[in-house]
């Protein structure tokens, strides 16, 4: 791959993370997904003590369907589990199987489980942060005084791993930076500023059409 064409991989990257440092809050949110590294960092960020509770979204997606025996809710939390969060901190919702179900689900939930949570601490993959908090922004059904996003601290060079390889993960990273353009006319998403030398990448990428 020429040199160039990585750089714009890594601005696109860069663009997905939006940077946030975690703060205290009511709930660390979990958006599940293919990659249980999620959930081990939420886990680090509970340890820390930034929430009392871990929600866990996500039933059987398009690539855990046939890759995780239990939902992914189930499978986090048994990570979660096992990096020394007690299942009485975990709630779960088990059926969503895209980004507006992980926020609306997880809304029920919530009241469901008799809690109002106000600060949330969303987890997602690095790719996906910026697409989960316009989502959340957009869809959350009830008040909430303030939202942050954050992900494991990986870099692109560092994210793929055997189970999730590298072409994988640029398909991933172009197809939400579609999402983040496109989903705000659909009414899924807050719009988001992009700047034009982060589309200007991502057109210079699909000019090469390997992805």
């Amino acid at each position: 791959m020429p040199s160039r064409i990585y750089k714009h991989l890594e601005t696109l990257w860069d663009y997905h993370q939006l940077g946030h440092a975690p703060q205290p809050s009511d709930c660390i949110f979990i958006l599940g997904s293919n990659d249980v590294r999620v959930a081990e960092y939420a886990a680090a960020l509970y340890r820390q003590g930034f929430a009392p509770y871990v929600m866990v979204s996500g039933g059987f997606g398009r690539l855990t369907k046939d890759e995780f025996d239990k939902t992914e809710a189930e499978t986090f939390a048994d990570v979660l589990m096992d990096e020394g969060v007690p299942e009485s901190a975990i709630i779960l919702e088990t059926k969503a199987t895209n980004t507006g179900e992980n926020v609306s689900f997880g809304y029920q939930v919530m009241l469901e489980k008799g809690h109002d949570f106000k600060r949330f601490l969303l987890v997602q993959k690095p790719f996906m942060e910026r697409r989960a908090y316009a989502t959340f922004v957009k869809q959350w059904p009830g008040q909430y005084n303030r939202v942050l996003v954050t992900s494991p601290p990986l870099s692109l060079v560092e994210y793929p791993t055997d189970n999730i390889p590298f072409d994988m993960v640029v398909e991933a990273t172009l197809a939400d930076f579609e999402r983040v353009r496109d989903y705000p006319a659909q009414g899924y998403q807050i719009e988001q500023t992009i700047p034009a030398h982060v589309t200007a990448a991502y057109d210079e990428i699909k000019k090469q059409g390997l992805w």
